[in-house]
Protein backbone atom coordinates (compact mmCIF):
# COMPACT_ATOMS: atom_id res chain seq x y z
CA UNK A 1 0.00 0.00 0.00
CA UNK A 2 1.29 3.37 -0.81
CA UNK A 3 1.20 6.48 1.08
CA UNK A 4 2.16 10.11 0.69
CA UNK A 5 2.70 12.35 3.84
CA UNK A 6 1.94 16.76 3.76
CA UNK A 7 3.17 17.79 6.59
CA UNK A 8 4.83 21.44 6.84
CA UNK A 9 7.95 20.57 9.28
CA UNK A 10 10.43 18.16 7.08
CA UNK A 11 11.78 16.67 10.30
CA UNK A 12 7.98 15.81 11.79
CA UNK A 13 7.25 14.54 7.96
CA UNK A 14 11.22 12.33 7.71
CA UNK A 15 10.30 11.11 11.56
CA UNK A 16 6.31 9.74 10.32
CA UNK A 17 7.84 8.64 7.27
CA UNK A 18 10.77 6.32 8.86
CA UNK A 19 7.71 5.02 11.15
CA UNK A 20 5.18 4.10 8.23
CA UNK A 21 7.84 2.19 6.26
CA UNK A 22 8.98 0.40 9.78
CA UNK A 23 4.83 -0.55 9.89
CA UNK A 24 5.17 -1.84 5.82
CA UNK A 25 4.38 1.18 3.93
CA UNK A 26 5.51 2.66 0.96
CA UNK A 27 5.82 6.15 1.22
CA UNK A 28 5.93 7.38 -2.48
CA UNK A 29 6.52 11.13 -1.52
CA UNK A 30 6.96 13.67 1.20
CA UNK A 31 4.71 16.87 0.81
CA UNK A 32 5.49 20.30 2.76
CA UNK A 33 2.67 22.92 1.75
CA UNK A 34 -0.94 23.48 0.33
CA UNK A 35 1.05 24.78 -3.19
CA UNK A 36 3.30 21.97 -3.41
CA UNK A 37 0.70 19.27 -2.55
CA UNK A 38 -2.08 20.54 -5.12
CA UNK A 39 0.55 20.43 -8.02
CA UNK A 40 1.67 16.70 -7.03
CA UNK A 41 -2.31 15.82 -6.72
CA UNK A 42 -2.64 17.31 -10.26
CA UNK A 43 0.30 15.39 -11.83
CA UNK A 44 0.22 11.82 -9.82
CA UNK A 45 -2.06 9.13 -9.11
CA UNK A 46 -3.62 9.10 -5.29
CA UNK A 47 -1.93 7.00 -2.93
CA UNK A 48 -4.37 4.68 -0.40
CA UNK A 49 -3.61 6.80 2.19
CA UNK A 50 -2.88 10.61 2.55
CA UNK A 51 -1.10 11.86 6.04
CA UNK A 52 -2.35 14.95 6.36
CA UNK A 53 -1.13 17.97 8.78
CA UNK A 54 -3.59 20.34 9.13
CA UNK A 55 -2.44 23.52 9.34
CA UNK A 56 0.88 24.42 6.67
CA UNK A 57 2.81 26.91 6.46
CA UNK A 58 0.71 28.71 3.40
CA UNK A 59 -2.58 27.83 4.87
CA UNK A 60 -4.84 24.86 6.06
CA UNK A 61 -4.56 21.28 4.11
CA UNK A 62 -8.25 21.47 3.43
CA UNK A 63 -7.54 24.26 0.71
CA UNK A 64 -5.28 21.23 -1.09
CA UNK A 65 -8.74 19.55 -2.24
CA UNK A 66 -10.79 22.86 -3.32
CA UNK A 67 -11.96 21.31 -7.14
CA UNK A 68 -10.49 18.15 -6.61
CA UNK A 69 -12.07 14.26 -6.10
CA UNK A 70 -10.40 12.56 -3.27
CA UNK A 71 -9.47 8.80 -4.29
CA UNK A 72 -7.25 8.79 -0.79
CA UNK A 73 -8.41 7.53 2.66
CA UNK A 74 -7.00 10.16 4.88
CA UNK A 75 -5.41 10.07 8.59
CA UNK A 76 -5.41 13.59 9.85
CA UNK A 77 -2.25 14.77 12.29
CA UNK A 78 -3.11 17.53 14.39
CA UNK A 79 -2.54 19.87 17.42
CA UNK A 80 -5.94 20.96 17.71
CA UNK A 81 -7.85 20.22 20.85
CA UNK A 82 -10.61 18.33 22.00
CA UNK A 83 -13.48 20.75 20.64
CA UNK A 84 -12.22 20.32 17.35
CA UNK A 85 -11.55 16.89 17.36
CA UNK A 86 -15.19 16.34 17.35
CA UNK A 87 -15.26 16.74 13.69
CA UNK A 88 -13.59 13.50 13.12
CA UNK A 89 -15.69 11.36 14.77
CA UNK A 90 -18.72 12.85 13.29
CA UNK A 91 -17.11 11.56 9.63
CA UNK A 92 -15.69 8.42 10.82
CA UNK A 93 -12.42 9.99 10.32
CA UNK A 94 -9.12 8.46 12.38
CA UNK A 95 -6.78 11.28 13.61
CA UNK A 96 -3.35 11.22 15.47
CA UNK A 97 -2.37 13.94 18.26
CA UNK A 98 0.91 15.78 17.67
CA UNK A 99 3.63 14.26 18.80
CA UNK A 100 2.55 10.90 17.69
CA UNK A 101 3.23 7.67 18.96
CA UNK A 102 4.19 4.32 17.44
CA UNK A 103 1.41 2.26 19.25
CA UNK A 104 -1.20 5.00 18.12
CA UNK A 105 -0.22 4.99 14.61
CA UNK A 106 -0.01 0.87 14.56
CA UNK A 107 -3.85 1.57 15.63
CA UNK A 108 -5.01 3.80 13.20
CA UNK A 109 -3.20 2.19 10.29
CA UNK A 110 -4.81 -1.11 11.38
CA UNK A 111 -8.22 0.81 11.26
CA UNK A 112 -7.53 2.34 7.61
CA UNK A 113 -6.81 -1.34 6.29
CA UNK A 114 -9.95 -2.56 7.85
CA UNK A 115 -11.98 0.50 6.47
CA UNK A 116 -10.04 0.45 2.83
CA UNK A 117 -11.58 -3.43 2.62
CA UNK A 118 -14.92 -2.02 3.32
CA UNK A 119 -14.94 1.33 1.04
CA UNK A 120 -12.79 1.99 -2.58
CA UNK A 121 -12.72 5.63 -1.42
CA UNK A 122 -12.93 8.13 1.50
CA UNK A 123 -16.71 10.06 1.67
CA UNK A 124 -15.30 12.86 3.26
CA UNK A 125 -17.23 16.16 4.23
CA UNK A 126 -14.16 18.56 3.98
CA UNK A 127 -16.42 21.78 4.14
CA UNK A 128 -18.09 20.70 7.43
CA UNK A 129 -14.65 19.49 8.97
CA UNK A 130 -12.85 22.85 8.30
CA UNK A 131 -16.00 24.52 9.23
CA UNK A 132 -15.78 22.64 12.73
CA UNK A 133 -11.94 23.30 13.40
CA UNK A 134 -11.46 27.25 12.49
CA UNK A 135 -15.11 28.38 12.95
CA UNK A 136 -16.16 27.54 16.32
CA UNK A 137 -13.59 28.73 18.31
CA UNK A 138 -9.89 30.19 17.49
CA UNK A 139 -6.93 28.51 18.19
CA UNK A 140 -5.61 29.02 21.30
CA UNK A 141 -1.91 29.22 21.50
CA UNK A 142 0.43 28.76 24.62
CA UNK A 143 0.91 32.06 26.86
CA UNK A 144 3.18 31.16 29.32
CA UNK A 145 5.20 28.44 30.15
CA UNK A 146 5.82 26.76 33.82
CA UNK A 147 9.86 26.05 35.03
CA UNK A 148 11.20 24.51 38.20
CA UNK A 149 13.95 26.40 39.44
CA UNK A 150 15.14 24.82 42.76
CA UNK A 151 12.01 23.86 44.70
CA UNK A 152 10.36 26.80 42.94
CA UNK A 153 7.56 27.53 40.08
CA UNK A 154 8.47 30.11 37.79
CA UNK A 155 5.93 31.39 34.86
CA UNK A 156 7.13 32.26 31.58
CA UNK A 157 5.19 34.75 29.31
CA UNK A 158 5.52 33.58 26.03
CA UNK A 159 6.20 37.39 25.14
CA UNK A 160 9.32 37.28 26.88
CA UNK A 161 10.89 35.05 25.64
CA UNK A 162 13.85 35.44 22.53
CA UNK A 163 14.11 31.79 21.47
CA UNK A 164 13.54 28.37 22.20
CA UNK A 165 16.28 26.15 21.36
CA UNK A 166 17.84 22.22 22.26
CA UNK A 167 21.09 21.15 23.54
CA UNK A 168 22.60 18.07 25.20
CA UNK A 169 19.07 16.59 24.85
CA UNK A 170 17.26 19.36 26.74
CA UNK A 171 14.97 22.39 25.72
CA UNK A 172 15.42 25.73 26.53
CA UNK A 173 13.54 28.79 27.11
CA UNK A 174 15.76 31.84 26.47
CA UNK A 175 14.42 35.36 27.74
CA UNK A 176 14.91 38.83 27.18
CA UNK A 177 16.41 39.15 30.95
CA UNK A 178 19.36 37.09 29.68
CA UNK A 179 18.37 33.92 31.33
CA UNK A 180 17.85 30.00 30.18
CA UNK A 181 15.14 27.68 31.39
CA UNK A 182 15.24 24.16 31.03
CA UNK A 183 11.47 22.49 30.15
CA UNK A 184 10.42 19.38 29.77
CA UNK A 185 9.00 19.95 26.11
CA UNK A 186 11.13 18.71 23.17
CA UNK A 187 11.05 21.49 19.81
CA UNK A 188 8.93 18.65 17.99
CA UNK A 189 6.37 18.60 20.84
CA UNK A 190 6.17 22.60 20.77
CA UNK A 191 5.13 22.51 17.75
CA UNK A 192 0.78 23.44 17.77
CA UNK A 193 1.12 24.57 20.61
CA UNK A 194 3.37 28.34 19.59
CA UNK A 195 1.76 31.11 17.92
CA UNK A 196 3.20 30.69 14.06
CA UNK A 197 2.75 34.49 13.77
CA UNK A 198 5.25 34.97 16.85
CA UNK A 199 7.56 31.84 16.38
CA UNK A 200 9.23 29.87 14.38
CA UNK A 201 11.30 27.22 13.69
CA UNK A 202 14.54 28.00 11.55
CA UNK A 203 16.55 25.17 12.19
CA UNK A 204 16.13 21.98 13.82
CA UNK A 205 17.52 23.03 16.86
CA UNK A 206 15.96 26.64 17.45
CA UNK A 207 12.48 28.55 17.23
CA UNK A 208 12.61 32.40 17.29
CA UNK A 209 10.29 34.77 18.53
CA UNK A 210 9.72 38.04 15.30
CA UNK A 211 9.33 40.30 18.26
CA UNK A 212 13.59 39.93 18.91
CA UNK A 213 14.81 40.09 15.47
CA UNK A 214 17.22 42.88 15.30
CA UNK A 215 18.62 41.81 12.14
CA UNK A 216 19.09 39.09 9.16
CA UNK A 217 21.98 38.83 7.47
CA UNK A 218 22.81 36.67 4.06
CA UNK A 219 24.65 33.59 5.18
CA UNK A 220 27.42 31.06 3.35
CA UNK A 221 24.94 28.11 1.11
CA UNK A 222 21.86 30.51 0.54
CA UNK A 223 21.02 30.33 4.42
CA UNK A 224 20.75 33.54 6.48
CA UNK A 225 21.97 34.47 9.88
CA UNK A 226 19.81 36.26 12.63
CA UNK A 227 20.70 38.19 15.37
CA UNK A 228 18.43 38.75 18.27
CA UNK A 229 18.47 41.15 21.02
CA UNK A 230 20.15 39.92 23.85
CA UNK A 231 20.58 35.98 22.41
CA UNK A 232 24.52 35.59 21.84
CA UNK A 233 25.46 32.17 22.58
CA UNK A 234 25.43 30.45 19.74
CA UNK A 235 25.03 31.77 15.93
CA UNK A 236 21.15 31.39 14.42
CA UNK A 237 21.18 30.26 10.87
CA UNK A 238 17.69 29.57 8.87
CA UNK A 239 17.90 26.00 7.54
CA UNK A 240 18.51 26.38 3.84
CA UNK A 241 14.91 24.12 3.07
CA UNK A 242 13.30 26.67 5.56
CA UNK A 243 14.50 30.04 4.00
CA UNK A 244 11.64 30.57 1.70
CA UNK A 245 9.15 29.93 4.01
CA UNK A 246 11.04 32.46 6.64
CA UNK A 247 10.93 35.08 4.28
CA UNK A 248 7.03 34.60 3.57
CA UNK A 249 6.67 34.19 7.57
CA UNK A 250 8.11 37.67 7.95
Amino acid sequence: MKAIIIEDEKPSARRLQRMLQTIGLEVVCLLHSVEEAGKWFDENAHPDLIMLDIQLSDGLSFDIFEGRSINSHIIFTTAFDEYALRAFKLNSIDYLLKPIEEAELQAAIEKFKALRNQFKTSSLNLEQIKSLLVGGKEKEYKKRFTVKIGQHIKLVDADSIECIYSENKGTYLYTNNKRSFLIDQTLDQLEGELDPSVFFRVNRTFYVNINAIVDIINYTNSRLRIKLNTYKDEEIIVARERVKNFREWL
